[in-house]
């Protein structure tokens, strides 16, 4: 059971972060496939990204500005989960959350 978690974000680049390192922490077994997606932001997330790029299965994609439904699909038609978990930039996951 592969999970892919999408994250459409605008001009959030550290909440992103916080959210990143919160999937991170999981230390679950069932280790996601995180696809951000950046839509159409001026503050670009991708330095943020870069920083996970060793420890997650992360894809960083870019779109022009749609908002976030239509960015989400764009996120789910790009990932290779069998589910799909979408969250906003400023969630946090609690521990075991994808146990």
């Amino acid at each position: 059971m592969k999970f892919s978690i999408i994250i459409p974000v605008f001009d959030r680049p550290g909440e992103l972060e916080e959210l990143l390192q919160s999937i991170v922490d999981q230390g679950s077994v069932n280790t996601p496939e995180v696809v951000v997606v950046e839509d159409g932001s001026k503050l670009s997330s991708a330095e943020v990204v870069k920083k996970f790029v060793d420890v997650l299965s992360i894809k960083y994609l870019e779109k022009e500005n749609s908002g976030p439904g239509l960015s989400r699909n764009f996120g789910m038609n790009r990932a290779n989960g069998d589910y799909f978990i979408i969250l906003d930039s400023d969630c946090l996951l609690s521990a075991h959350y994808l146990d």
